[in-house]
């Protein structure tokens, strides 16, 4: 649940703040990516503090399936926090898109 949680929260925001700063660096792309990039930061900070001490924070297939390759984390487990990491990243870049008026597909 906590991995769900933090992928939907994490795609939202990534996307969202992305959407929201090229809207509004007025074609300065050097602005947008600073917004953008801050803006995910200081959520990746907030949601690895809250967590991991729940789930270890993973947020990313790809950061699961490292876990599961060196051991620390268990196959069946990386494959269930893989496929909530995907479910729920979707549905948060959908949230992104509906929250700012575009189309989800």
């Amino acid at each position: 649940m906590a991995e769900g949680v933090g992928a939907f929260l994490l795609f939202a925001c990534v996307i969202g703040s992305g959407i929201m700063a090229a809207n509004l660096s007025a074609g300065n792309d050097g602005v947008a990516l600073l917004g953008n990039t801050l803006a995910t930061a200081a959520m990746l900070f907030v949601l690895i503090t809250m967590l991991g001490p729940i789930s270890g924070a993973h947020f990313n297939p790809a950061v699961s399936a490292v876990f599961a390759g060196r051991g620390a984390l268990g196959w069946g487990d990386a494959a269930a926090y893989i496929a909530v990491q995907l479910a729920c990243g979707i549905l948060g870049a959908w949230a992104a898109h509906v929250m700012f008026g575009l189309p989800t597909l």
